[in-house]
């Protein structure tokens, strides 16, 4: 089983050790800072904690979540390691087969470790990348993270809404690491939906590339340009800037 307790520790310290200066514009978060990137990680710890602790089974969104800041103000590393604490003692003491909400297909309590993990990965390649470094990501976790994006993403109805545009139904994107056991090809089915599967398989277009650089690429954190591409350019592009999250 993988231990993504020990993940998210780690993954929370990384992130809080690049929150020096918090002025920093974050360019693949548009208008953020590292103080909004911060502030949001470490609201979407609190709400993680909350929905857990009070077994809440009904929706609720992270804004709606106290997150132990005035008005207006942003967290900083400080703030930002208390809240992955408490929520790490949370996740520990919970039952992870316990039924809580979440917006993914599972609704269980062990929904929540794996998304909080790749929250904090995207998000600390995203200030690694405003601070000029090159964000790395072992083999391992990456395909873990393509695998966890495809499992939500047919939940994520802010994104279902925006690929039912596209008018791709039947469409096939097939996503090749070429440093790791790593193959996926994605179907847009209709209503915005996808379905995917691993192994090798052709698609109306091709990705290959290093799997962290995938994983990137799925978030809309790492431009096509830097993998390679076979068959109908167009359509990945368009697929990915409607499927970011």
């Amino acid at each position: 089983m993988t231990d993504y307790h020990s993940q998210i520790q780690t993954e929370a310290a990384r992130l809080a050790a690049l929150a020096g200066d918090l002025s920093v514009p974050v360019p693949t978060c548009p208008g953020w800072t590292l103080a909004e990137l911060i502030t949001h990680v470490g609201q979407t710890h609190r709400w993680a904690t909350h929905v857990l602790r009070n077994q809440v089974r009904e929706r609720i969104w992270s804004r709606q979540v106290p997150g132990d800041l005035a008005e207006g103000e942003n967290g900083d590393a400080d703030w930002l390691a208390a809240g992955a604490a408490e929520l790490l003692e949370t996740l520990r003491a919970t039952d992870p087969s316990m039924t809580v909400w979440t917006w993914g297909p599972d609704e269980r309590a062990s929904w929540w470790p794996r998304r909080i993990l790749f929250e904090l990965v995207i998000h600390r390649a995203d200030a690694e990348l405003a601070l000029g470094a090159d964000p790395a990501i072992p083999a391992e976790t990456a395909i873990d993270g393509v695998e966890e994006f495809l499992h939500n993403l047919p939940h994520a109805a802010w994104v279902t809404r925006r690929l039912a545009e596209l008018g791709a139904e039947g469409a096939t994107i097939h996503l090749h690491a070429n440093d790791a056991d790593g193959e996926w090809t994605i179907t847009q089915g209709p209503a915005g939906k996808i379905t995917w599967a691993r192994g090798h398989a052709k698609g109306d277009v091709a990705v290959q590339g290093p799997v962290a650089d995938l994983l990137l690429l799925l978030y809309g954190r790492r431009s096509p340009d830097a993998l390679t591409v076979y068959g109908d350019r167009a359509l990945l592009d368009r697929w990915l800037a409607a499927a970011a999250f």
